[in-house]
């Protein structure tokens, strides 16, 4: 076999492997007297150091984190971000259990009531509902807004009130005046993706679904004891349209930010997308690139299908479809639902 063709085909695959690497920093070489000059560092340059290194733990400070840390304040929120959610998809599993498999399983909402009320042992009591439920999404929606800040923040910092783009080449700058004012304000914020964008939305369905089912009973009746899967049958009786939107709409957002997001820790969706990404310069190179990104994504999505389907069969295929309630329990149902605005 001819060597050159083992020496391209071999340097194709090396150009291969090495866009799977995360680029890093590279510090600067020393001068030839690089180390002559450390050793006989003048007074001026050493105050001008220290006094750096001082302002470096001075700012960590002020964010209430300890001068001797070594990470910065994002690092712990993510932290936090991360770990929240790991807590409330404990609760999430429960209730996907609750309102869908075990409906799912017997065909009947009185018969999956006395699951409900089982699984109500777990994550709502006094000690375990702000432990799995209410702090995890307050912390996980909180430190992504503090994450979002402290970027735009760095940004500011790091180019003056200019924007990353500005140091781009010329090439790579299009659009006039007014679009590059446009994309300087952009570009200030952090890129705003699809997994944060579908977790405010999912915060808000989950803060009205929490206001209906826990907190208006709550202040009505004094407590949830009435509440189960036959109330929300009633609302879906009593008011068909607004239900089904609403809780349709926030199985397909909060299904899909979980499996992204879940697919974001374990480092799954770096991987995803329908484009190649910056283009190489090679197009063998470009069209593999391309194929094995779409690949994941079909994956990561086909994932998001199948836990919303698994939800929706048997929120919506049998809880949705139980009917009415009858009786006092009716009128309870119905006192509750007529103090909701737009119902």
């Amino acid at each position: 076999m001819d060597e050159r063709s083992l020496n391209e085909k071999a340097s194709e695959e090396t150009l291969i492997s090495l866009l799977q690497l995360d680029p890093s920093p590279i510090e600067s070489p020393l001068d030839a007297d690089g180390n002559e000059k450390q050793l006989g560092q003048q007074p001026d340059d050493g105050e001008d150091a220290a006094h750096s290194l001082k302002s470096s733990r001075t700012g960590t400070s002020s964010l209430g984190l300890s001068g001797s840390s070594s990470h910065p304040a994002i690092y712990y929120l993510t932290r936090i971000q991360r770990y929240s959610s790991y807590t409330f998809t404990v609760f999430a599993s429960l209730h996907l259990a609750t309102t869908s498999i075990f409906p799912l399983a017997t065909l009947s909402v009185p018969a999956s009531e006395s699951y409900l009320l089982l699984a109500r042992e777990i994550y709502q009591t006094r000690l375990s509902e702000p432990l799995l439920v209410a702090l995890p999404l307050v912390a996980h929606v909180a430190s992504g807004v503090a994450i979002r800040l402290l970027r735009r923040s760095q940004n500011l910092r790091r180019y003056g009130g200019a924007t990353p783009g500005n140091i781009l080449p010329m090439h790579h700058r299009r659009g006039t005046s007014s679009s590059s004012s446009k994309s300087k304000h952009q570009r200030i914020w952090p890129p705003f993706s699809w997994i944060a964008a579908s977790g405010y939305v999912l915060a808000a369905a989950v803060g009205l679904h929490a206001f209906v089912n826990r907190g208006l009973p709550l202040a009505v009746e004094g407590d949830s004891a009435n509440i189960g899967l036959a109330y929300v049958s009633h609302g879906f009786a009593r008011h068909p349209a607004i239900s089904w939107i609403a809780y349709g709409g926030m199985l397909a957002v909060g299904c899909g930010h979980m499996v992204w997001g879940w697919a974001k820790w374990f480092g799954v969706s770096q991987r995803a997308g329908w484009r190649a990404g910056p283009p190489t310069g090679n197009a063998r190179v470009d069209r593999e690139v391309k194929k094995r990104r779409r690949r994941v994504w079909y994956a990561v999505n086909g994932a998001v299908v199948l836990v919303t389907g698994l939800w929706a069969a048997g929120a919506l295929g049998v809880v949705a479809r139980g009917g009415p309630a009858r009786g006092w329990v009716a009128k309870v149902y119905d006192g509750l639902f007529d103090r909701i605005p737009l119902l």
